[in-house]
């Protein structure tokens, strides 16, 4: 049975094992970007698990690249600690590198927050406010858990103002502002709604 229940000490055990995996392989070094449910815990930003790492981009000579596909070693190493913890097929995952070709945020990179693994892994943790502004998009866009995840960050009206005027700029369309507005007053944001 799949395990779909990553919390800080097992994100941190998983990470581990993968670079260890990848020192056995003698595989090249990585270095990921990583957002999402993994990057909220790992940051102590929101108490919740998670089933999934997902990367969205590499770093390469302090440059951030695509990670699809994500390099075969490092795919074989996760397969290697999937099947030891018995975590869920795609654990590692390259989900949300399409991000990179639509846009990020202004100074984005700048505020990522280094943690290194070992010699052959470190991860890069997308910041707080950057987490605000996918958790908006993702929010208008597919509901459900980001909406939690959005409230539990606790962004304040000038956050989400500037959340949402960023992801207009993913979805320039006049029915997108309005799924915006509509959610923010949903939500009991009626003076974000009002903002945009």
């Amino acid at each position: 049975m799949d395990n779909c229940s990553f919390d800080q000490t097992k994100l941190n055990q998983v990470l581990k094992m993968l670079e260890e995996q990848l020192e056995l392989m003698d595989s090249p070094a990585y270095e990921l970007v990583v957002c999402g449910g993994s990057a909220l815990i790992a940051m102590s930003l929101v108490a919740r698990t998670t089933c999934d790492v997902d990367v969205l981009a590499l770093v390469s000579n302090s440059q951030l690249i695509s990670s699809e596909p994500l390099p075969r070693q490092l795919m074989d190493a996760a397969e290697k600690v999937g099947r030891i913890m018995n975590l869920s097929t795609g654990w590692l995952n390259s989900g949300p590198t399409s991000q990179l070709q639509l846009g990020l945020p202004e100074g984005f990179q700048e505020r990522l927050t280094f943690c290194s693994i070992g010699e052959k892994l470190a991860v890069y943790y997308i910041s707080r406010i950057d987490q605000i502004f996918f958790k908006t998009f993702a929010s208008a866009d597919r509901g459900g858990y980001h909406v939690a995840d959005l409230r539990a960050l606790n962004p304040t009206e000038d956050e989400l103002v500037t959340a949402a005027l960023w992801c207009m700029t993913q979805d320039v369309s006049p029915e997108f502002r309005g799924i915006l507005r509509d959610m923010f007053q949903q939500l009991g944001w009626p003076n974000v709604r009002s903002r945009i």
